[in-house]
């Protein structure tokens, strides 16, 4: 009788330097424990020079290479049908100056873009009146209404974005977190129609 083993791709992977890849690395195997070491540690793919920094293992590729070896069983996919492996190359610490100049723009372009909406908006005569309303009395500076709402408005932004520097505020994504999430999902999902190895089986085993 046939057995049947059942093999989930891993949607993605990284490694540091030229490998060979094995079944374990790109997949999640279900087997009897028999065999499952010996499937985990087949040979997939070797990693050379000519894939750059991103290569994409598909699964019917790799059915096909363990139906040849493994002609007594029987496999089954689940999951993902590719596998994106990135490559990554070692990256020098960019420069405390060229990050201090980046950091400075980013803040001061924050800044005006703050100030432009409180001006667009005339926020300061919103307090003005606000101050009017609460004490019957005309001023120019409502400092005990501005200082509070700066305040506030940076405290706002902490909890919109959940981070403090590194540390989460609580486990729900940021609105950013989930922009970045979709735009990877795009890329993997470009990736994986034009990187397919499928069609050059060069560097399989």
């Amino acid at each position: 009788m046939t057995e049947v083993v059942y093999v989930r791709m891993k949607k993605n992977m990284e490694i540091n330097h030229m490998q060979e890849i094995v079944l374990k690395d790109v997949a999640s195997v279900s087997a009897p424990e028999r065999i499952k070491k010996e499937l985990e540690n087949t040979s997939i793919y070797r990693v050379t020079e000519k894939d750059k920094n991103i290569l994409v293992i598909d699964s019917f590729m790799i059915i096909e290479h363990l139906n040849k070896i493994y002609t007594h069983l029987e496999f089954q996919m689940v999951g993902p049908s590719q596998t994106i492996i990135r490559i990554q190359t070692k990256k020098k610490e960019p420069p405390i100056l060229i990050v201090s100049v980046v950091w400075l723009l980013l803040f001061v372009g924050m800044a005006m873009t703050i100030m432009n909406f409180h001006y667009d908006v005339s926020m300061q005569e919103v307090h003005q009146k606000l101050h009017f309303l609460l004490t019957g009395e005309e001023n120019q500076f409502p400092l005990w209404i501005q200082i509070p709402y700066s305040f506030g408005l940076g405290a706002g932004m902490l909890l919109f974005f959940n981070h403090w520097f590194k540390k989460r505020l609580n486990e729900e994504p940021s609105p950013l977190e989930v922009e970045i999430y979709n735009y990877q999902q795009d890329l993997d999902n470009y990736v994986n129609h034009h990187e397919n190895r499928l069609n050059d089986p060069g560097n399989s085993p």
